[in-house]
């Protein structure tokens, strides 16, 4: 008799899927509000607006996507995965945040080869946990499992997240004005940028890294600013905000600045930013030692990083003191220690740095506002 393959057979386990979606229901409970019409398990989520129409002269959603990249490689390895779902909220609501946005709701997509219901609940543990710190709802999401295109213990997470805003308070750079400070918010590390270059010059994840593996402080998931911004804006006015992901410095806070045609920067506004790494720099910022390590193992890629540890860090501060390569690539990388950029009145910066510090964000002045010098000046150092 012709045996008939079932599903489970070519590699795809329903029940595991089931029980996946039972500790998804207990996570996405905990971020639940009275808009929320309905929960995990129907074809979609609803999430009602009326609140917000009647508070808002002309309602706006703002939407942003994202994924983790490969730093999922290094929850793998570190068999952790209970933070990247952290990142995965972060790199949504951070960006729409950026425009004055309220987050609204959340969905994750979650794919792997083979499904363990353990892991996907942690790495849902994480998105939920993301996004009841910025007010935002787990509305609903999709797991996938896909045998024999992804291998068996791999998992890919990707997000999208809707805020709302009132037209009228939307931020897309008009009101910058020369003379403007750039508040810097701190980082917690990479985030979740730049890790195909991470895991080339740092092969080694139990590395020591200040009494840890550095897989563990890589690890640490991007900060969430979206709860001290949006206070903030109910303080005073912020005429720009950009959040420093995949492109550092150089391609993100020139994004800031007002351009009317999509994907063409028209500003005749520049960044200018304080160098924290130039001799007598006392504004301070610090660039944190994770980002030396990176620099010492780019540096010395081909001689597969001699020095590991604390002396590749300060081989690696050196580094970025006097190689002016590394230290643009660095810079066109990663965030540096600066996760969020604010565009300020300067009667405002002191306040502003005070409340953010006193929420445990701290800030910095880390550069200013001028006019550009030509096409190719959106951002310089000095």
């Amino acid at each position: 008799m012709r045996k008939i393959m079932n599903y489970k057979e070519s590699g795809v386990n329903i029940e595991e899927g089931y029980r996946a979606v039972e500790k998804y229901r207990e996570l996405a409970a905990s971020t639940l509000s009275k808009a929320v019409l309905n929960k995990i398990g129907s074809f979609a989520g609803m999430f009602s607006l009326k609140d917000f129409f009647a508070a808002m002269e002309e309602p706006v959603l703002v939407s942003g996507t994202d994924g983790v990249g490969t730093k999922l490689d290094i929850a793998f390895r570190m068999k952790k995965y209970d933070t990247v779902g952290i990142d995965c909220v972060a790199m949504c609501v951070n960006d729409i945040l950026c425009h004055g946005a309220r987050p609204l709701f959340f969905l994750d997509y979650l794919a792997c080869g083979k499904l363990d219901a353990a892991v996907a609940a942690e790495l849902v543990k994480g998105v939920s946990i993301g996004c009841r710190e910025t007010g935002s709802v787990l509305l609903g999401g999709e797991t996938a499992e896909m045998p024999g295109f992804y291998d068996e213990g791999k998992y890919d997470i990707a997000g999208f997240a809707v805020g709302i805003v009132d037209r009228k308070k939307i931020i897309d750079g008009q009101k910058i004005r020369e003379g403007d400070v750039l508040l810097g918010i701190a980082s917690s590390g990479p985030h979740s940028n730049g890790f195909s270059l991470i895991r080339k010059v740092i092969p080694d994840i139990n590395e020591d890294f200040g009494g840890m593996p550095i897989g563990f402080a890589l690890l640490e998931p991007t900060r969430l600013y979206a709860k001290p911004i949006l206070t903030l804006l109910e303080k005073m006015e912020i005429r720009g905000m950009a959040h420093i992901t995949g492109g550092g410095f150089y391609e993100n806070i020139p994004r800031m600045f007002y351009s009317p045609e999509a994907g063409k920067k028209i500003s005749p506004l520049c960044a200018v930013i304080r160098d924290p790494l130039s001799p007598g720099y006392d504004g301070g910022w610090m660039v944190p030692p994770i980002f030396a390590r990176i620099a010492y193992g780019a540096k010395n890629a081909e001689e597969n990083s001699a020095l590991s540890g604390a002396a590749a860090q300060t081989a690696g501060d050196d580094i970025l003191r006097t190689d002016a390569e590394i230290k643009k690539l660095m810079f066109n990388t990663y965030n540096m220690g600066i996760g969020f950029v604010l565009a300020l009145n300067p009667d405002d910066v002191q306040t502003a740095a005070a409340f953010l510090e006193q929420d445990g964000f701290p800030a910095w002045e880390i550069g200013m506002v001028e006019k550009a010098r030509g096409a190719d000046h959106e951002l310089r150092f000095v």
